[in-house]
């Protein structure tokens, strides 16, 4: 691999790019960046994954094409979270979300799950990992962290996310904490625009800072900056992807990192409607980061590219400047070895979804399982007794989000553990006639269980479990299967039960649970009230 010196100044703003494209084969596009401009890193996202077969293949082909135009090795990058935010799917371990590890409070399950799933992608070509979100979740109505975060705490949040680093980058994974300088007390989605903390500085160095400061310490890789304005920090009001403040000011010079900064994607409409990706791109570089992320359009990705280079030769911005940040990513490809060959695909395959790593995460996501009450007496669900189960269609918030199969719900696993299940599917936010039908459908069941997602953002669901409650009082069941903090709607509930996904393994943990297979253990991450506060455990 070339050093720095070899380079020539678009060589070195290719390498300064994070970029992605659509579908399961490499696009013109993307080709073109990698030809053309020296493209030194790919994101994939849930829309560039089918099958194992098919991404590892597209690894490999993307390599190689990298190859016949550089020696320096491609970054190939993907959000796998665990939980809901998973891009690669089938063919995997299926990985429990961060709240749900959170409810654990074992952080040697953090570890675990984060090599394993380091493993498994280090073999489909991947080398970076943009995990995990280390944002503390202390505003119940956050529409974009939740249960991406660990917990409210940040003692809580320090300890798992480092564990988790710790796992991914001794899988060979460049691992990334996000969303600096923290994004759970938000409740505005950067996604659709700008959201604005009035915090002070002592707030976020007890807050918001300290899991971000822990990873550092512990020697993180990489740190994806937020799309937020910090008014109290940044004296111009600039979001922290672009603020000198922020990323300078508090990680480069206070605290002394020299690993790469990345930026969030630059297409969202915090920046992309308000700065432009051009100009905000040449504004991160200037306020500090490393790697510029445009995840989608390729105009904005050439767009990007050209705006840092006149940047350049205008002088705005220094070839000595961009040099540190080069220096940074050829040191990171080198020290997590992004040179190595993959290996073939009959060597691959047999080493993923092991039958021990499938063990391992399905006795991790059983202990997550929280009981916050029982006041009903209605668990174990008794067999034998005609049990409804209605049950919301999941639908993906933002980019972050995924969609399941509708399938893979509580109440196929429910059927397949012998219970007698009758499945009412309604919309996320169902409408006066779907909560009429759905309530009449319940009765005369022996045994009524309601799932809930996110139930704060959709009313419909929130009317339906009271009128539910009208009629079944105490023996109603309601599942939290995303958003805990639906317990706040219906505290009268007569049992409440947090499994915070909605994901398959997450589904099939819950019914062990509810039908009396395994105990549950977990504990809350979050307050849910006076009663159910923070370490709960029903």
């Amino acid at each position: 691999m070339r050093t720095i010196g070899d380079l020539s100044l678009r060589e070195k703003i290719g390498q300064m790019l994070v970029c992605g494209f659509d579908g399961h084969q490499p696009t013109d596009g993307i080709r073109d960046l990698i030809r053309q401009y020296g493209l030194g890193n790919i994101i994939y996202f849930s829309r560039n994954a089918g099958s194992v077969e098919q991404v590892h293949r597209l690894s490999s082909e993307l390599k190689q094409w990298a190859a016949e135009h550089s020696d320096i090795p491609l970054g190939i990058a993907i959000d796998q979270e665990g939980g809901m935010v998973t891009r690669v799917t089938n063919g995997v371990t299926p990985l429990p979300g961060n709240m749900a590890i959170g409810a654990t409070r074992d952080e040697s399950a953090a570890f675990e799950l984060a090599r394993i799933s380091g493993s498994e992608l280090r073999l489909l070509g991947i080398n970076i990992n943009f995990a995990p979100a280390v944002d503390i979740n202390n505003n119940p109505l956050n529409p974009v962290i939740g249960v991406r975060s660990y917990g409210e705490t940040p003692e809580l949040v320090s300890r798992m996310g480092v564990a988790t680093v710790r796992g991914f980058q001794s899988a060979g994974i460049a691992a990334t904490v996000k969303h600096f300088p923290g994004h759970g007390d938000t409740s505005v989605d950067s996604h659709f625009d700008i959201p604005v903390l009035p915090l002070d500085r002592k707030r976020l160095e007890q807050l918001e800072l300290v899991p971000f400061k822990k990873a550092v310490e512990a020697g993180v890789d990489m740190v994806m900056t937020a799309h937020i304005v910090l008014p109290e920090i940044e004296p111009k009001k600039l979001p922290s992807t672009l603020s000198p403040a922020v990323i300078t000011g508090i990680l480069r010079e206070e605290w002394g990192y020299d690993g790469i900064v990345i930026t969030d994607c630059l297409e969202m409409d915090a920046i992309a409607a308000h700065y432009g990706v051009g100009p905000a791109a040449v504004m991160a570089v200037e306020a500090g980061v490393d790697l510029i992320m445009v995840s989608h359009r390729y105009d904005r990705q050439r767009e990007a590219f050209e705006a840092l280079l006149q940047a350049v030769i205008d002088g705005r911005i220094s070839e000595e400047r961009i040099d540190r940040s080069v220096t940074r990513i050829l040191r990171l490809k080198q020290q997590r070895k992004m040179e190595e060959a993959m290996l073939p695909w009959e060597a691959v395959e047999p080493r993923l979804e092991a039958a021990e790593e499938r063990r391992t995460a399905e006795r991790i996501s059983e202990q997550s399982i929280t009981v916050v009450k029982d006041e009903g007496k209605n668990l174990p669900l008794r067999r034998g007794t005609d049990t409804c189960v209605i049950w919301p269609v999941v639908r993906a918030a933002n980019d972050a989000d995924e969609r399941y199969a509708d399938k893979e719900t509580l109440a196929s696993y429910l059927s397949s553990m012998g219970m007698q299940i009758v499945e009412n599917v309604v919309a996320t936010n169902p409408t006066p006639e779907e909560i009429a039908q759905a309530v009449a459908s319940s009765k005369g069941f022996g045994q009524v269980i309601v799932a809930t997602y996110n139930a704060a953002f959709f009313p419909g669901q929130s009317k339906l479990v009271d009128e539910l409650l009208a009629v079944h009082g105490k023996r109603l069941i309601v599942a939290a299967i995303r958003n805990p903090f639906d317990y706040s709607l219906f505290p009268e509930a007569g049992t409440y039960v947090c499994s915070y996904e909605s994901r398959p393994l997450a589904m099939q943990s819950l019914a062990r649970v509810l039908t009396g297979r395994v105990s549950p253990t977990g504990k809350l991450p979050v307050t849910l009230s006076t009663n159910f506060a923070f370490g709960w455990r029903g």
